[in-house]
């Protein structure tokens, strides 16, 4: 019989691809989508034979019709405490009242667990979510990534191309994760249809510090990279308490602030980069930083 996959934030970048991998497995996907959903890209998710649900993200019972029979319920909702914490709680709640066994919260982050509560915003939204979900009478696997590695080219102000350099608070030497949405996608898909998923899955596609930049990116481009250093993680928190004061943005998910704590948390090794569950699911081949930059 083919297993059901219920999926909550389908039509988003990275769960796009966590549906297209699904399907790729032969799964049946039902999407959760609100009335309000971008008719465009739920047309997408048609043309590749996703069920369509529009639900009520407010109303428990709307949600728990759909998830019946499901063998895993995913959260791929981005947002923040609003759609994190309570969204996220409805969602859960009524993936259990439908019987699902196992549940996948949108965790799709570094790993918040070590982090002092209070410096990181919206990882501490997820943290305030686990512990609603470890609560919960239900199987649930939360999957850390890293940075998205995409970030490298777009909103993460790390590599300097037109200055060659490579910015480093703190020690150059200090390893970050990051890992290519096609790879979050591919193992978030197998850990779905896995009943023996542990609590918590880690993945990395590239462990890398500023150095390794340097280095890779001297080799790739055959022009010589070297580290900028403006500063000691101290000074960088400075700066994040005073952009924060005077551009708060507290409504927006990405202010620039929210931005330099990822940024801080990697660079002052916070999270910790070993060891990791990349070998428990294959098929494959996983994307790396010279793959993308190269």
């Amino acid at each position: 019989m083919q297993k059901i996959i219920v999926v909550a934030g389908g039509t988003g970048n990275l769960g796009s691809k966590i549906v297209t991998a699904l399907l790729q497995r032969g799964v049946h996907v039902k999407a959760l989508v609100r009335n309000t959903a971008s008719p465009e890209k739920v047309d997408l998710l048609i043309n590749q034979g996703v069920e369509i649900c529009k639900v009520d993200f407010a109303d428990v019972n709307d949600i728990q019709k759909h998830c019946t029979g499901a063998e895993c319920v995913i959260s791929i909702l981005a947002g923040l405490r609003d759609v994190i914490v309570d969204t996220q709680t409805v969602l859960l709640q009524s993936a259990i009242k439908a019987g699902v066994p196992r549940f996948i919260p949108s965790d799709f982050c570094s790993d918040f667990t070590h982090l002092i509560p209070g410096n990181n915003r919206n990882l501490d939204f997820r943290r305030e979510f686990k512990d609603i979900v470890d609560a919960a009478p239900i199987q649930a696997t939360s999957i850390m990534n890293g940075a998205f590695m995409e970030l490298l080219t777009t909103d993460m102000p790390l590599i300097l191309s037109k200055q060659k350099r490579i910015l480093a608070w703190g020690d150059s030497s200090q390893k970050m994760e990051f890992t290519h949405t096609l790879d979050v996608a591919q193992f978030t898909a197998s850990a779905a249809m896995d009943a023996q998923a542990p609590r918590i899955l880690k993945i990395a596609g590239a462990v890398m510090s500023s150095q390794d930049f340097v280095n890779l990116l001297t080799d790739i481009k055959q022009k010589p990279y070297k580290v900028l250093r403006p500063g000691g993680i101290g000074l960088f928190n400075f700066m994040i308490k005073m952009t924060r004061f005077f551009n708060p943005s507290k409504d927006k998910l990405y202010p620039a602030w929210q931005g330099m704590q990822y940024m801080r948390d990697m660079m002052a090794g916070r999270i910790p980069t070993s060891p990791n569950d990349n070998g428990r699911y294959s098929g494959w081949k996983w994307i790396s930083v010279r793959d993308l930059l190269g």
